[in-house]
């Protein structure tokens, strides 16, 4: 890997974690917890009453933790009624093209 696209890697993971993306480390491992919480908004906006998750926020999140040599797994946590349902399966597609080892908890109506 280049310098160039190293560093962008390391911006994108310093970006998850901004975002709320939870680093687990261990000596050896680190894995990232992602939660999906509320309803997955997609094109069109829900009312500002609702929690919400965008699908076009989650998608970029996931591919540059797989994308991170600084990670060796993702927990994705997910909360939700539903939403929209393309938004939705545009995640799950997302998350089953992963390479990295994966595991996905389902809370609620999910």
């Amino acid at each position: 890997m280049d310098k160039e696209n190293r560093t962008n890697t390391d911006t994108a993971v310093e970006s998850a974690e901004n975002a709320g993306i939870t680093p687990i480390c261990s000596d050896e491992e680190t894995f990232y917890c992602l939660s999906i919480i509320g309803q997955i908004e997609g094109h069109y906006a829900l009312d500002g009453n609702q929690k919400t998750t965008k699908y076009d926020h989650v998608i970029p999140l996931l591919v540059a933790l797989e994308e991170s040599p600084k990670v060796d797994g993702i927990i994705i946590l997910i909360n939700t009624l539903g939403g929209d349902v393309e938004a939705g399966l545009a995640i799950s597609e997302v998350i089953a093209s992963l390479s990295k080892p994966t595991a996905s908890v389902v809370l609620g109506g999910g």
